[in-house]
C-alpha cells in the first residue's frame, strides 16, 4: 500500500510537469525492483553535501586546488550496462561488487551531479588513502574498505553529521570511546586520521566476526548491528544483504550500493572525464611527542610552517592546542620542520604563551531543534538544547588591566595600523611579523577563510 501511494504521487506530480517531483528529497533515488515496483532509497549523508559547502570547509580551502594540467572536457559519457558490469568485475576486490539498478543510479550521481565533489575527494585521497590502507592491512581486512570514508565523510576529517557522527570514519561518541578514541574539550580523536582509521579497522573486524559477510558488515557500519538483527528477523532469518534489503532503514538501503559505486568511481574517474584536485599537503610528514601544552600558532611561528597546514595535519585538536600537559601527545609536522621543532622546543613553548594558552571559555548555544541518533541505532529523536552563555574573562581585575593598557597605547599614538599584502604572504606570516594572531587579523578585517589577495591592505591593529 505504501509503495502504491508513492507511485501514485509520482504519477500525479509527473502529470503536472514537475520533472524532479518523483524525488521527494534531492538526496533520494527512486529505483525499480525485479517485479517492476518503485521504491525510494536514500544516499548516505557524506555523499550529499553540496560542493559549495565542501569548498568552504577548511581542508578543501587549505590544501586542494584545481589541477591546471588536467584538460578533460566536462562531459560525462554514457556507457552500455555491460561496460559497467565488466569494469566492476575487473576490480581487484574480495568483497562482492554486483551490478544492479541501485548501483547504476548511484554511479550516475557520482559521475554526473556530484562530479565536482568526486574531484575534491580524489585530491584528498592522495594523502588519506595510504593511512587507510595501512590500518586495514594491519587487521587483515580487504583494502577496498578504504572507500568507506568516501561515502561517510567525503574525506573531510572535520565532518560532523546531523546526528553528531564525527571525522573521516564518522564515529558516534559512544562507539568512538568504546574503540579507544579520546574526546574532551581540547581533543577529538575521531578526527585523527590515523587513530580513527585503526579504530574503524578494529570495529569492522569485530562486525565481520559477527556476520561473516562483508555486505552485512558494511550495512551494519552504517545503521548499527541492532538494525541488521531486526532486518534478519523480519526476513525470516535470511542473512544475505540483498534479501534483507527491504527491511533495512532507507539510508542503509542506499549504503551498500553507494559503497560499490564509490569503488567504481574512484577507479574509473578518468573514463568519466573527472579531473582530480591537486593537493598542497606535504608528501612526507613525521611526528614529535609533546610533553607540554603548545598552541599550533607557537609551532607555526618558530618552525616557519603555515598555520593552516598544521591544522590540516592535526585536525584532532579542537582549539589548536596540543594537550601535552595531560599526557604525551602527538604533533604531526612536515618532515623538514621536525628538526626545527626539536632544536627550538623551549622557544616554541615560551613564544606568546601567556596570550595563546591562557584559559578562556566562551560558549553560546542557541536553543534549537537538533537531530539525535542513539548510539548504534538508526532511529532519530528530536531534542531541544538550552541556551547557555558563559564568558570567563579570567582572573579578577584582568578587564581593568586591559582597559588601562589600551589607554596607554592610545596615549603613545597606538591607533590603527595597516600593511599591504605582498606576493606569497600568508595570514600566519603577517600575524607573526606584526605580533598578533591569525584569529585577530580575520576578525579585524572580516575575513572568513584563509585566502588573501596580493596588494590588499590589512588592518593589523
Amino acid at each position: 500500500m505504501k509503495k502504491f501511494y508513492c507511485l501514485l504521487a509520482t504519477m500525479l506530480l509527473g502529470g503536472l510537469g514537475l520533472a524532479n517531483a518523483q524525488i521527494t528529497n534531492e538526496n533520494d533515488i527512486i529505483v525499480t525492483d525485479q517485479e517492476g515496483n518503485q521504491e525510494v532509497i536514500q544516499l548516505p549523508e557524506g555523499m550529499t553535501m553540496p560542493f559549495d559547502s565542501l569548498l568552504i570547509q577548511y581542508n578543501n580551502k587549505t590544501y586542494l586546488t584545481p589541477d591546471p594540467d588536467c584538460n578533460f572536457k566536462d562531459i560525462n559519457p554514457s556507457f552500455p550496462k555491460e561496460v559497467y558490469i565488466e569494469r566492476l568485475q575487473r576490480l581487484p576486490n574480495i568483497i562482492e561488487m554486483p551490478y544492479n539498478d541501485e548501483v547504476q543510479k548511484v554511479i550516475d550521481r557520482y559521475s554526473g551531479r556530484f562530479r565536482q565533489s568526486v574531484s575534491t575527494i580524489l585530491g584528498a585521497s592522495n594523502f588519506y588513502m595510504p593511512i587507510f590502507e595501512q590500518a586495514l592491512e594491519e587487521y587483515g581486512l580487504p583494502l577496498e574498505l578504504k572507500y568507506l570514508p568516501v561515502i561517510e565523510s567525503a574525506l573531510n576529517p572535520k565532518a560532523v553529521s546531523r546526528a553528531g557522527a564525527t571525522g573521516l570514519w564518522q564515529f558516534m561518541l559512544n562507539t568512538g570511546k568504546q574503540y579507544g578514541l579520546e574526546v574532551n574539550s581540547l581533543v577529538d580523536e575521531r578526527c585523527d586520521p590515523i587513530k580513527a582509521s585503526y579504530a574503524a579497522a578494529q570495529y569492522l573486524k569485530d562486525l565481520y566476526r559477527i556476520y561473516n559477510d562483508w555486505n552485512l558488515v558494511i550495512a551494519a557500519y552504517n545503521c548499527g548491528p541492532d538494525n541488521i538483527s531486526k532486518a534478519i528477523h523480519r526476513s525470516n532469518g535470511e542473512t544475505d544483504y540483498w534479501r534483507i534489503y527491504p527491511y533495512l532503514p532507507k539510508e542503509t538501503r542506499g549504503y551498500v550500493p553507494a559503497f560499490i559505486a564509490a569503488n567504481y568511481i574512484m577507479n574509473y574517474y578518468c573514463e568519466h572525464n573527472i579531473c582530480p584536485m591537486r593537493t598542497r599537503l606535504p608528501a612526507k610528514t613525521d611526528t614529535v611527542m609533546v610533553s607540554k601544552n603548545v598552541h599550533l600558532e607557537q609551532v607555526a611561528a618558530i618552525c616557519h610552517v603555515d598555520l593552516d597546514v598544521l591544522r590540516a595535519l592535526n585536525p584532532q585538536y579542537r582549539r589548536n592546542i596540543v594537550n601535552g600537559a595531560t599526557k604525551l601527545s602527538v604533533l604531526r609536522l612536515p618532515t623538514q620542520a621536525v628538526n626545527t621543532f626539536i632544536d627550538n622546543e623551549d622557544s616554541i613553548y615560551h613564544y606568546n604563551a601567556d596570550k595563546l594558552l591562557r584559559n578562556r571559555v566562551e560558549v553560546a548555544i542557541e536553543a534549537e531543534e537538533v537531530p539525535y541518533v542513539a548510539p548504534d541505532h538508526g532511529s532519530r529523536y528530536s531534542s531541544r538544547s538550552s541556551k547557555i552563555v558563559v564568558r570567563d574573562k579570567g582572573r579578577k581585575g584582568r578587564k581593568g588591566r586591559h582597559e588601562r593598557a589600551e589607554r596607554r597605547s592610545k596615549r603613545r599614538g597606538g591607533g590603527s595600523q595597516s600593511v599591504t599584502v605582498k606576493s606569497g604572504q600568508t595570514l600566519s606570516e603577517i600575524a607573526r611579523r606584526n605580533h598578533t594572531t591569525v584569529a585577530k587579523l580575520k576578525k579585524l578585517n572580516k575575513i572568513k577563510g584563509s585566502t588573501i589577495q596580493t596588494g590588499k591592505k590589512l588592518k593589523v591593529k
